[in-house]
């Protein structure tokens, strides 16, 4: 019989004491089946022998796993460090075990990832601080271990103010300088709201939109269960019965005073951060006139980029093809179904992110009724790097990621070779990050099934490195 030892951790999100533990039993060989692990003060499911602490050498881990464990450790159910170590055993003798996501393990851990990264988001953006006492408190229940983790974004945003986040499990406290824990807290114990809250609600009435209401998109970015601990919820439900009627009275209202084209433009100054929106609209619109060089003669419109312009991440493909011609929109043909669907493996969404390309022009050859695409030449490419300088000089985003040979081209100025510099950043002459990955037209052209399987978990596996580099970037 295997004697059992039994891990004692600090904290449910104790990702230290998990790593040092883990080593230390992987380099002893100790089988995942013979730990049990336990947080301090919670039960375990039986007893063994302590871990004994030792100076092992540590063997190398690939640093997508690290990241991977920091987000699982978070997770709200027992069995995550369990599965972290049989992960973490598995990887000391094939390194790239992470890569095959038909695994039911990796499959599952990644989904635990994706909660908490879900979570960490939700918390970002429904906290609500109501003043009392000179101080900002506010209560937030999430669905997992991530206070610890969500404490640097409030930190950072709001460091000139004296501030508590209540939470059933864990208080976190700064008072300018420090920031402190303290136990859990009920919804009774923050306060249930302070006078700016009606000045909170008349604002957000006012620059409630109905003509960008979409019901379902909305309940799936903020569920009800968010709703209570948020003063403006209130006023949801009875703007939605009346959006309808808004937006028949203020296009009516535009359209007879302005016309409709001021309409539109009048309807789109209410987004954030309008100064860049407004720049942005301003060289959407001059790009629709393109004629910087010949492709403008053949295509059917410039497919201009789209996405927050806010976005950490700014993908940039080669050249829009013909359905992204004719829909005047980048990557949503057969590659940009492939990119969609590794955007989702990879912990991605795509709404948070920038999608355009570096030639702005569909290029093809027309045989018969169908156009086949044409590859882009230099002078092509030098042609339009005009559109993709300024599109990146506004949107500042701190990574951007090459697809193919094109894009890179068009970033760096020179040719760069996938291979060579695949899977690593690069910089950039504004100094932000540079990664190359292949485009998803080329994996759509891999006859072979096996190599085909292959390349797109290598693309997924990139997308996942770029993803955790910009957390990185962004804690």
């Amino acid at each position: 019989m295997i004697d059992a030892h039994r891990v004692m951790l600090s904290a449910p999100d104790d990702f230290e004491g998990w790593r040092d533990a883990a080593r230390d039993l992987a380099e002893a060989g100790v089988p995942a089946s013979a730990v049990v692990w336990q947080v301090e003060g919670g039960d375990a499911d039986l007893f063994g022998s302590a871990v004994q602490q030792r100076a092992a050498p540590s063997f190398p881990v690939p640093r997508e796993f690290v990241n991977l464990a920091r987000n699982v450790i978070c997770y709200s159910d027992r069995e995550r460090f369990a599965l972290l170590y049989a992960m973490l055993l598995r990887l000391k003798s094939h390194r790239r075990a992470l890569d095959d996501e038909a695994d039911p393990l990796v499959r599952r851990l990644a989904d635990f990832a994706k909660a908490v990264r879900r979570d960490i988001h939700k918390m970002h953006a429904f906290v609500r601080f109501r003043e009392f006492d000179g101080r900002f408190v506010a209560f937030f229940e999430p669905e997992h271990h991530i206070v610890r983790r969500a404490a640097s974004f409030f930190v950072n945003r709001f460091t000139n103010m004296r501030w508590s986040i209540l939470t059933p499990e864990l208080s976190i406290h700064w008072d300018g300088e420090t920031l402190a824990e303290g136990p859990g807290a009920t919804r009774a114990d923050a306060p249930a709201g302070d006078p700016l809250e009606e000045m909170w609600r008349t604002y957000y009435a006012s620059i409630f939109n109905p003509a960008r209401l979409k019901v379902g998109a909305m309940l799936k970015e903020m569920p009800k269960k968010y709703w209570r601990n948020m003063p403006e919820t209130s006023l949801v439900e009875p703007l939605i019965a009346s959006a309808r009627n808004r937006e028949l009275e203020m296009i009516d209202r535009s359209v007879a005073k302005q016309g409709l084209e001021d309409a539109i433009e009048a309807e789109r100054a209410l987004q954030p951060r309008s100064n860049v929106r407004a720049s942005w609209e301003a060289l959407f619109r001059e790009a629709r006139g393109c004629t910087r060089c010949h492709l403008h003669e053949c295509a059917t419109q410039t497919v201009f980029g789209e996405g927050p312009l806010d976005a950490s991440i700014a993908f940039v493909g080669e050249q829009p093809g013909d359905q992204e011609d004719i829909a005047g929109r980048p990557f949503v043909g057969p590659a940009g179904q492939l990119f969609d669907a590794a955007l989702e493996k990879a912990g991605i969404d795509r709404s948070a992110v920038y999608v355009t390309n570096a030639v702005k022009h569909f290029k093809f050859v027309q045989r018969g009724k169908k156009r086949i695409h044409s590859k882009p030449n230099a002078g092509e490419i030098e042609a339009c790097r005009w559109w993709i300088e300024n599109e990146r000089a506004l949107i500042k985003p701190p990574i951007t990621v090459a697809l193919g040979a094109t894009a890179a081209q068009s970033l760096f100025g020179k040719a760069m070779a996938i291979g060579k510099n695949r899977g690593s950043p690069l910089q950039l002459q504004d100094g932000s990050e540079c990664w190359i990955t292949v485009h998803p037209s080329f994996l759509l052209r891999i006859p072979e099934e096996d190599r085909r399987r292959e390349e797109r978990a290598l693309f997924v596996r990139d997308l996942k490195r770029i993803r955790a580099r910009a957390e990185e970037l962004a804690a």
